[in-house]
């Protein structure tokens, strides 16, 4: 299966359900610090960051309960799967995430983890909103609503 290609490069994980359980309001990315076998297993395309978050530990931002398996040619120099990742961000953003989760209560959540073009491996990360069953409907009526409306105009014309 062919990988798609995020914001920089080819797409290691992607968090399909984040979009409709958030409201997204602006994205960032984000540098992670990774070991080599963390690296190998994400090019093979095994993480997954479905139930994943990011929070603050001492004003420094970190991804929590990512799961990156371990890469089987590692033999005993592996690593532990679920860890937390330090996420890497200039300091004026990291004070307006953590102002913004603190304050406005706010998430963290990452949207995908791709490569760069450089082949440096990065995280999309949202501030986001967290919506009710009712928010999620109205979204998905919108949305259809739109569709039909392109629809209608391009037929016409």
């Amino acid at each position: 299966m062919a990988r798609k290609i995020a914001p920089g490069g080819p797409l290691a994980a992607r968090n399909r359900k984040a979009r409709r359980d958030y409201a997204v309001e602006e994205t960032f990315e984000a540098g992670l610090v990774l070991t080599g076998t963390e690296i190998k297993s994400l090019r093979a395309g095994n993480a997954s960051i479905a139930e994943s978050y990011a929070g603050d530990v001492g004003g420094e931002l970190f991804l929590f309960n990512a799961h990156v398996p371990e890469y089987s040619a590692a033999g005993h120099f592996g690593h532990e799967p679920r860890r937390p990742r330090k996420l890497l961000l200039k300091k004026r953003e990291i004070k307006k995430l953590i102002g913004a989760v603190r304050r406005q209560g706010m998430t963290l959540v990452p949207l995908s983890i791709f490569f760069n073009p450089r082949g440096i491996a990065k995280v999309e990360l949202a501030l986001a909103r967290g919506r009710r069953n009712y928010d999620k409907r109205s979204a998905v009526k919108d949305r259809d609503w739109n569709r039909q409306k392109a629809r209608l105009m391009r037929d016409r014309s």
